[in-house]
């Protein structure tokens, strides 16, 4: 029994609109969750092939434009000049066979962005060609409806994106595509005759579903979720997470052992109040010792000061161009130091009649809050805080023997924020000095490393993480070995290489700008920051300008501001110069969806293809191995599959008793005959087919068991239970059919 393809009707092209909806919620979250741009190309593309496919263009003039879409796309996002030039196209070719060769050498990282672009073309065009096959060939596509929904509720689970209007979206789109093509396969089946009035009858019902199902879903009321988010114990599950040396994430005071897993925690530490996204700082550390970060003891006394009173640190030279801020911090967790951004200027807090001071410890830069003479917790306090803008021109001057001697800090600092431990093996200044060889400034040095940790095959792991051994050094072992950790590895590291090369840098450690909550009514957003928001970053300083933040860990990007002194250039981040990992901070999002993006979430292409490369280098053998038994297992069920069908269709259709599972019964019955070595000829009728298989088997079951299909399917009025009357004549036949 056939299937007729579709005649291109009105119900056929909404079968292709309604696929190319859900095709488009696959490239939605591109946009929000990667560095992926051009996606109206890319819908423009898949819209196309589909239309094509609708009209039913032929495979070759198709196909040819196709291509010809493509290479205009890629000469229009990565190359100069005109489409009809032929520069660009000889280009294209060798960096084509480059690519490939990065590709056979599994060098996955190494792959250009226009060797990826043609990639997610075709990409989209193998699924525009499967879209098109299950609409027309199979009628069916709950496997991709399935897939998608998986896609974007596993999205919306594990990064910023916000997937709730996209699975109504998808529940909309994959409901009527599936009913629709419900209705042909019916039709196909000849039980309802091909004209408007079956098909109103059948589309009427299926809106009204449609429309009450996600009407129903809107209005009615929701529970709180019973089960914990899986996010937190999914990322810290590891083989050693019952082990003792396994902490939790969260701030804490010694630092001199680094290294090991640890688990996540969600509580919430505190939320706070700000027009944007910045990190919190809490302290920082300048004595690196080889296994951890420790502070110099009795250097120099707290200073005291008062709300309201300038917070004695000087984080920026005169000179450099500032916006002030102010942010609010409602604490959650009792702890005596005060969160504050880079540039906190005061510190307010409400007395309520007792007497607030805070004490700064000038080697740490930790703030305690001191009520009525002891540190401890106080309620919702504000820090307004110099925003820097850093002025390009002079952070290229320093380190290049430009900037004047005045601004170059002291021998006592430079000493300071230089020192590494004596043991510290040579191969890390080595490597730093190969790093920034070609490089002149302090800037260009400090994102020159910035960047290594970005470009190489590091890996931001908190739970497979190592332990350095007694005659082993954290940062060594982390660079030269194991490659693999999280911020306190990546920060670390940085500040020692920067270190060994002559530029004062220090190790900070606080917690990010957190979640994304809500906005008020005045404008400014509502951040909870948890445990899991505990991190680690650098700080570089710059002589005439100040201290730098940078972030070399892996997924995580810091908001700093930069803009050029020209009158004639538009202010810019370093990001669009170069290329920089260091976004620009936006001064006020316009929507609370651009808030919500976790910059530690974010993916990236070159970041996925990566971990992808990667892993298939260090599991290549076991890869192979585990598709060679899967293969080898699966040939063998194939080949055995006249056995054990069999009894898979007894299991199947034995207990069914509604007398509709007949038909399906009897055509597994022909498969397995067929299996069993008696075809049935072409042009064969049924029960001249019968009659070959009863001689065959000296029976008489195949007879009746067809003279009773055929009154099922060609009369309308056979008598119920006809399945419950044939089922042991199917049964004995199918067993006979048994190899």
């Amino acid at each position: 029994m056939t299937m007729d393809k579709p005649k291109k009707d009105m119900t056929v092209f909404l079968l292709y609109l309604f696929s190319f909806l859900l095709l488009w919620e696959w490239l939605r979250p591109l946009k929000e969750l990667t560095d992926t741009g051009h996606l109206s190309v890319f819908l423009a593309f898949v819209f196309i092939s589909l239309m094509m496919s609708y009209f039913g263009m032929p495979v070759i003039p198709s196909g040819l434009i196709k291509m010809i879409f493509i290479l205009y796309s890629v000469q229009f996002m990565y190359y100069e000049g005109t489409f009809f030039s032929a520069g660009w196209f000889g280009e294209l070719v060798r960096e084509v066979q480059a690519n490939a060769g990065f590709v056979l050498g599994t060098e996955w990282d190494a792959l250009t962005n226009v060797f990826r672009t043609i990639l997610f073309f075709i990409l989209l065009w193998l699924m525009s060609y499967l879209i098109q096959y299950w609409l027309i060939n199979r009628k069916q596509i709950f496997v991709f409806f399935f897939m998608t929904m998986i896609y974007i509720t596993v999205l919306d689970t594990f990064t910023p994106y916000e997937a709730d209007a996209a699975i109504v979206r998808t529940v909309i789109s994959g409901f009527a595509v599936m009913g629709i093509l419900a209705y042909y396969r019916i039709v196909d089946k000849e039980l309802v005759k091909k004209n408007l009035d079956s098909a109103k009858k059948w589309m009427v019902p299926l809106v009204v579903m449609i429309a009450l199902s996600v009407g129903i879903g809107f209005t009615a009321p929701k529970a709180d979720p019973i089960w914990p988010d899986p996010v937190p114990f999914i990322t810290s599950y590891n083989e050693d997470s019952g082990s003792s040396t396994v902490k939790k994430v969260g701030y804490g005071t010694d630092d001199s052992a680094l290294g090991g897993p640890f688990i996540g925690d969600d509580r919430v530490v505190f939320e706070a109040e700000a027009d944007g996204r910045h990190y919190w700082r809490i302290e920082t550390k300048d004595i690196y010792t080889g296994k951890g970060w420790v502070v110099e003891p009795g250097t120099e006394m707290p200073i005291s000061f008062y709300p309201q009173q300038d917070v004695p640190l000087q984080p920026f030279e005169a000179g450099v161009k500032t916006e002030q801020r102010t942010s609010k911090v409602i604490p959650k967790i009792g702890y005596p130091h005060i969160v504050y951004p880079l540039g906190a200027k005061q510190v307010d807090a409400p007395a309520a009649n007792r007497v607030i001071e805070f004490s700064l410890d000038p080697i740490t830069e930790k703030i305690l809050s001191v009520t009525d003479g002891t540190a401890g917790s106080i309620g919702p306090y504000s820090v307004t805080f110099d925003n820097p803008v850093y002025m390009m021109e002079k952070l290229k001057a320093a380190g290049s023997n430009r900037f004047p001697p005045a601004d170059y800090p002291s021998s006592e600092f430079i000493a300071k924020y230089t020192r590494v431990p004596d043991e510290l093996p040579a191969r890390v200044k080595e490597l730093a000095m190969d790093i920034t060889k070609d490089e002149e400034s302090w800037l260009d040095k400090a994102k020159a490393i910035e960047k290594y940790f970005r470009s190489n095959e590091f890996v931001y792991d908190q739970a497979r993480v190592a332990v350095p051994e007694a005659d082993q050094d954290y940062v060594d072992q982390f660079l030269f070995e194991t490659q693999r950790g999280y911020c306190d590895n990546f920060s670390t590291s940085m500040v020692v290489m920067m270190r060994t090369i002559g530029i004062p840098s220090r190790w900070v450690k606080g917690y990010t700008e957190g979640e994304y909550k809500d906005t008020l009514e005045d404008g400014r957003r509502v951040y909870e920051v948890t445990n899991n928001n505990a991190h680690s970053w650098v700080e570089v300083y710059f002589p005439g300008v100040g201290w730098l933040p940078f972030e070399p860990t892996q997924g995580f990007t810091n908001n700093v501001q930069f803009e050029y002194e020209k009158k004639d250039t538009q202010t810019q981040t370093d990001q669009d110069t170069e290329e920089d990992t260091t976004p620009e901070a936006p001064k006020k999002p316009e929507t609370p969806e651009e808030q919500a993006k976790s910059s530690q979430s974010k993916i990236s292409f070159s970041d996925g293809l990566k971990k992808a490369g990667t892993f298939m280098k260090t599991n290549m053998k076991k890869i192979i191995l585990t598709l060679l038994v899967f293969a080898l297992f699966s040939a063998i069920l194939y080949k055995l599959r006249a056995k054990w069908m069999p009894g898979f269709y007894i299991l199947l259709y034995k207990y069914k008793k509604d007398d509709k599972y007949l038909e399906n019964a009897y055509m597994a019955l022909l498969k397995q005959l067929e299996r069993y070595g008696l075809k049935r000829d072409k042009g064969q009728t049924l029960r001249d087919y019968a009659i070959y298989v009863d001689q065959f088997f000296s029976s008489k079951e195949m007879r009746r068991l067809t003279a009773t299909y055929e009154e099922y399917l060609y009369h309308g009025n056979a008598k119920e239970g006809i399945w419950e009357d044939a089922k042991q004549q199917w049964e004995t036949m199918i067993k006979k059919a048994s190899a």
